[in-house]
Order: structure tokens, then C-alpha cells, then sequence
């Protein structure tokens, strides 16, 4: 079976975190991990470093999928509305470059890696420590781009493949 690239985003007005995990014969493997720091008072500038570095990032790294945390509502609409639009400058760059996007809440996320979807960001930290045998803990915004993309992997393996191949959920169960 071919290797999987899989680019987990978490998108961020002021650091964007990426990473990528390697997933073959049901392992995944660590590749690379990073922050984007869009810095500056314009809110354009900032989604146009997000855009660019992430492209610079897909062109280095060649990976075959994108796995991108959704955007949850704030109290505040307004930091919704501009946490969105990091969003969408980083969909945008893996979209010019051909990739498929898969989009997944925080809690999908949570879930997936530690088990559970209200998990702590360095309870997040440690389990892709863990899942990865990292030699060190990422920083939080790395950490959760790398679960992103090991939600994904989860996902679309397995069990989870099932849901995608024309199966749905009924009582539990798996049918056709």
C-alpha cells in the first residue's frame, strides 16, 4: 500500500500551526512539524503569510492529503469571523495545490487522539508524543496540527473507513 502524507492544519491568526504524519500498513510515522508566525497589524498581510508558508510548506513536503480543524463559535463572533478566515487562507493554499481538504472539529480531534473530545491542550501534547515516539513535546499549535492529521489517519482507516465507503451507522452497527 503507497504511503499517505497527511498535512494536519491548525489555523491561527497570529501562529498557524503544521504537520505531517506519514501513515503505510496501518503505522504512522512523524515527517515534520512547524509554526506559521503572521506578524504585523493587517489582518491581510497575516493571511497572506499564512497562505504563502503553508504553499511554501505543501511544495517542500508533497503531501497527499489535508486534515484542517474546524472553527468553533466564540462568544465573540468577531474572533470567529477572523479565526475563519485564517481558515480559509489555509484551505486555499492546499486547494491551489491540488490537495483534497478533510475538516474535523476540535472535538473530533480530542477524541480521536486522547479519547476524549473535552481533552486539555497538554494532554493533547503528550499523547502525540506518544502516538508519534517523539523525542520532545511540540509546541501546542504543532501538537495540534499533528493530532489533526493523526484524527485523519484514524479516520480514514479502519473502522472509520467504513462510514466513507457507503456504510452508515444504525443502532451501532455498520450496515449498507
Amino acid at each position: 500500500m503507497a504511503a499517505r502524507r497527511i498535512l494536519g492544519i491548525d489555523p491561527g491568526l497570529r501562529i498557524t500551526g503544521f504537520g505531517i504524519v506519514v501513515e503505510q500498513d496501518g503505522r504512522l510515522r512523524y515527517a515534520t512539524s512547524g509554526c506559521i508566525k503572521a506578524s504585523g497589524d493587517s489582518l491581510p498581510v497575516r493571511l497572506g503569510i499564512i497562505a504563502r508558508d503553508l504553499a511554501h510548506v505543501i511544495a517542500e513536503e508533497r503531501p497527499t492529503e489535508v486534515a484542517v480543524e474546524r472553527v468553533f463559535v466564540n462568544v465573540n463572533p468577531n474572533s470567529t469571523l477572523l479565526l475563519g478566515q485564517a481558515r480559509g487562507a489555509a484551505i486555499a493554499a492546499a486547494v491551489l495545490a491540488g490537495l483534497a481538504v478533510h475538516e474535523y472539529t476540535a472535538g473530533q480531534v480530542k477524541q480521536s487522539v486522547v479519547g476524549r473530545g473535552r481533552a486539555l491542550k497538554p494532554q493533547v501534547q503528550e499523547m502525540v508524543r506518544r502516538l508519534l515516539s517523539l523525542p520532545g513535546t511540540p509546541s501546542p499549535d504543532a501538537a495540534d496540527a499533528l493530532a489533526c492529521a493523526i484524527c485523519h489517519a484514524h479516520g480514514t482507516t479502519g473502522v472509520g473507513a467504513l462510514h466513507g465507503a457507503g456504510h452508515r451507522r444504525r443502532d451501532g452497527r455498520y450496515v449498507r
